[in-house]
Parts: structure tokens; C-alpha cells; sequence
């Protein structure tokens, strides 16, 4: 026996619990993996910290729940107007929104069959009778005559087995991984909005460094030049430098050309058109990074991620399916109903005594010989099941891989951006020294060239491991599922709910 309750905008629940019996398997939820971590290694309690922008310490808190907008965690007025943005505009919603409503309208065709069909029919026609023809007992008067024949045909097939409820089951579980199949694409959407904020706003670092590096040499590029117009050094010493400021003025290009293909991903995510850019840019330190990040345990995670729960509605279906298959092996029952009234005249239909007619039927059929049609489609079904669970399996063991890399990130994030904040300071510092060493003629153009190419790659290091921690703590949130449970601003969710219960 399935109980089914369907919660559709303002309509009342509808129930529908059928006796007889069900053939075929009655879905049970797949346990969660016994597992208790997602390393081998506990986690630990919290990241290392730096004196940077970016080098906050984070805390893992374990079962912290996650607000359904957690975007908004970052601090940035500009990433919540863009998400919103892309909320209201991007074709992928709506997209996802008609699959749902397409699937739930498929359920309400389906449960037609719980009840009788009716077909009323009018149907005049002209008649002449032969009249060239001698019959024995030949009738006198006109050859011609009109008939005019309403009738009801009541045609029911009752669910003996369940194949019908097990239809429906399986059309229910379709709608419920629609509606987790928006979950994800809201999801994805917004994650993927956070990821190209976060490059756009290292692009802009790695641009702004690029300039601090090509200033540093244009600067040592000057005491050289003054050098050998004095004569302490030799041309070839200005040249070599020349050429190391020639090469880092080379990098820009790129990475401008980045940040406008990364400029165009944005707009393209706000559902807009190149020519239209949205007036808000990303700095990194326009963002603030999420201190208290969400630990959720492993029996919790396979019911916060929208695609475990779309690949447990897809094994829903396909249990269900095979009750499907099941029923159509069995005898199949249909009960018809057949009245009407004929007349000559139209308005004789409903008031001459002897015109009316009926017929009541049932049918009971059973397939004996389709050559296995019907056998092989079973065993079909039962593949489908196969198929489902390997794919189910296979989607939490990702999604316990998604948890166990952001973690892992977050951790690295936190060791890397540590070790190249003291790396920069020190080349930094280096680079400071061998300038006035240079300005006092104590070391070679090379002693410069070395220093100079230390706190460049230091430099960069440095805004590329800032962005990544914004970017891992990004994914760490979309891995544990986004929070889409927590969401106020998702009606077709609400409105669209499912609920299945053996």
C-alpha cells in the first residue's frame, strides 16, 4: 500500500489510498553510509591564521546550520545585488521551474485512471431505404428517415494489482527529482556566481600586483640608467633590466584579457547580454571571509545534497516502475457502461417512451502468448533498478569526495596563505635591501634581477592563495548542500511539495 500526499499552491492535500493488493517492491530509502568522517585523519577544529586580508581563522562547527541565501556571508552588498540579479533573470530557473510544473502535471494525467471515463456522443445522420427491391413483409411509407442517437459511455479499469498507483508512484518520484534538480540548478547558479565574483576580484589583485611589480622595476630601471650615465655600470647590465620590465609589462594583457572574459561570465549569469555589464566589480577586499563554517555529519549529508536526493527519487521511480511491469503480466479488468436514446426526431429524444437503450459489459483479459514481450519488459524494469542504485551509490560516494576536497582546500588555504604572506614579507624586505645596495653600487645589476623576480612571483603567490580561501569556503558551502532547506525565496519549491510514504 502507498500513501501519497501532494501539496499543490492553495489546494487542499489529496489523499489517495486505494484497497487492493500492490504488486512489485515497495521502495525503501537507501541507509546512509556508515561512516563516521571524511578522512581517515580527524578533522581539525581550525584553520591557521595569518596577519593578512583573507588570513582569518575559520572554525568548523559541527551540525551548524546553513542559512538558505549563505552568499550573504561574505559581507558583500555587491555580491547579493548581483545574485539577485541572476535570480531574477537567468533563463535556467524558469527552465527548471516548467520541468516541475511539466512533471506534476504528468501525476495529475496519471491519476485520472483512478476513476471512470465518460463520453457523451450526439449523432444525427440522414437514412434512405431501398426501394427498387420486393421484400415479403415490405414496409409502406417514405424511403427516407433521420435518426437522431445520444448516448454515455462509462468505460472503468479498477487497479486490481496496483499497476496505476505504481505509475503514479513512479510520475510522483519523477516530480520530486525535478524539484531536487532545482535545488541543484538554484544551487549551482549561485555558486557559480560567488566563484566568478571571487576570480574577478583576484584578477583585479593579480592586475593591481602586476602594476606594484612593473613600478618597483621602472624604479630600479632609473637607478641604472643614472648609474651608467655616470659610468658605474655597463650598457648590457641596463638592457638585461630593461628586458625583465619588458616581460612584466607583457603579463597585462592577459590578464586584462581575463577579467573581461571573466566579466562576461557575469553578465551572461545575470541572464543579460554582453553590451549590458552590470555596474558592480569585486575587490577582494570587498569580501570578508566566513569565520564559523558548517560541519555536517555524514548520515546528514545525503539529505542536504539536492543531487543524492535526485538520484534517490530516479531509484524511487524505477522501483516503482517494476510494479508497473508486474501488473501488466496480470489479468487485466475493465467494466463499461453504455446508454443512450434514439429517436426520428430531435425533440423526441428525451420524450418518447421506447427510444432509450443500454448496455453494462466487463472484460477480463490475460495475455497467454506475446513471446515474451511482456517478461522481457519486466526484467528491463529490474535492470533500470540496477542501473538506478549503481548511480545513486555512485553520487554519494562524489558527494563524500566534493566534502572531503573543499575541507581538505580550506585547511591547505589557510597553511598556504600563512607561508606566502611570510614569504612576500621576507622577499619584500630582501627586494628593499638589494635596492639600496644597488643605489650604493654594493651588488650587480643581477643581485637586483634576482630580488626583483623573488618578490614578483611571491607577490602573485600572495593574491592567488587570498583568493582561494574565498573561493574553497565558497565550494565547502556548496558541497554541504547550500542550504537550500533554509530557503524563503523558492515558491515552486514550497509550492510544488512531495511527500512519499510506504
Amino acid at each position: 500500500m502507498l500513501g501519497l500526499k501532494v501539496a499543490r499552491g492553495g489546494l487542499p492535500a489529496v489523499g489517495i489510498i486505494l484497497a487492493g493488493c500492490v504488486v512489485g517492491p515497495d521502495f525503501e530509502r537507501p541507509a546512509a553510509p556508515d561512516v563516521e568522517g571524511y578522512s581517515r585523519e580527524p578533522l581539525a577544529a581550525k584553520t591557521s591564521a595569518a596577519e593578512v586580508m583573507g588570513g582569518e581563522e575559520q572554525r568548523f562547527v559541527n551540525d551548524l546550520d546553513i542559512p538558505g541565501q549563505w552568499w550573504t556571508l561574505f559581507h558583500s552588498e555587491a555580491l547579493n545585488a548581483l545574485i539577485k540579479q541572476t535570480l531574477d533573470n537567468n533563463p535556467t530557473l524558469p527552465a527548471a521551474e516548467a520541468a516541475l510544473r511539466q512533471a506534476w502535471e504528468n501525476v495529475y494525467a496519471a491519476e485520472g485512471a483512478f476513476f471512470p471515463t465518460a463520453v457523451a456522443s450526439y449523432s444525427p445522420n440522414r437514412n434512405k431505404t431501398a426501394t427498387g427491391v420486393t421484400f415479403t413483409a415490405a414496409s409502406s411509407g417514405s424511403p427516407w428517415f433521420t435518426l437522431h442517437t445520444a448516448q454515455l459511455v462509462v468505460t472503468y479499469a479498477p487497479d486490481v494489482f496496483g499497476g496505476t498507483r505504481r505509475e503514479v508512484e513512479s510520475l510522483m518520484a519523477t516530480a520530486a527529482f525535478q524539484r531536487f534538480q532545482l535545488e541543484a540548478a538554484y544551487l549551482t547558479l549561485t555558486s557559480n556566481v560567488v566563484a566568478a565574483a571571487v576570480q574577478e576580484a583576484s584578477l583585479r589583485g593579480q592586475i593591481t600586483a602586476t602594476e606594484e611589480i612593473i613600478k618597483i622595476q621602472t624604479q630600479s630601471l632609473d637607478i641604472l640608467r643614472k648609474q651608467f650615465e655616470l659610468g658605474q655600470v655597463a650598457g648590457a647590465d641596463v638592457a638585461a633590466v630593461e628586458a625583465t620590465l619588458a616581460q612584466a609589462e607583457a603579463t597585462l594583457p592577459p590578464l586584462r584579457k581575463q577579467l573581461s572574459v571573466q566579466r562576461d561570465l557575469l553578465t551572461a549569469l545575470t541572464g543579460r547580454f554582453p553590451s549590458q555589464e552590470p555596474g558592480e566589480k569585486f575587490e577582494l577586499a570587498s569580501l570578508r571571509l566566513p569565520t564559523d563554517l558548517p560541519f555536517s555529519l555524514p548520515s546528514k549529508l545525503v539529505e542536504q545534497r539536492p543531487d543524492i536526493q535526485s538520484a534517490e527519487a530516479q531509484l524511487h521511480a524505477a522501483s516503482a516502475s517494476i510494479g508497473v511491469a508486474v501488473a501488466a503480466m496480470l489479468p487485466q479488468f475493465t467494466l463499461t457502461a453504455n446508454g443512450g436514446i434514439v429517436a426520428n426526431q430531435i425533440n423526441q429524444l428525451f420524450m418518447t417512451p421506447g427510444t432509450a437503450f443500454w448496455t453494462v459489459a466487463g472484460n477480463a483479459a490475460q495475455t497467454v502468448f506475446d513471446a515474451g514481450t511482456l517478461l522481457h519488459k519486466k526484467r528491463a524494469a529490474d535492470a533500470a533498478f540496477d542501473q538506478a542504485a549503481a548511480m545513486y551509490r555512485e553520487t554519494v560516494i562524489t558527494a563524500f569526495q566534493n566534502v572531503a576536497d573543499a575541507l581538505h582546500a580550506v585547511q591547505s588555504d589557510a597553511d598556504t596563505l600563512k607561508a606566502a604572506y611570510a614569504a612576500e614579507r621576507a622577499a619584500l624586505k630582501s627586494l628593499e635591501i638589494a635596492r639600496r645596495q644597488l643605489q650604493l653600487g654594493a651588488i650587480s645589476y643581477l643581485g637586483l634581477l634576482t630580488a626583483e623576480n623573488t618578490y614578483d612571483t611571491a607577490l602573485l603567490a600572495l593574491v592567488q592563495a587570498q583568493a582561494a580561501r574565498y573561493a574553497d569556503t565558497a565550494a565547502l558551502f556548496q558541497a554541504l548542500g547550500g542550504g537550500w532547506w533554509n530557503r524563503e525565496d523558492a515558491p515552486p519549491a514550497k509550492k510544488w511539495d512531495i511527500e512519499l510514504t510506504p
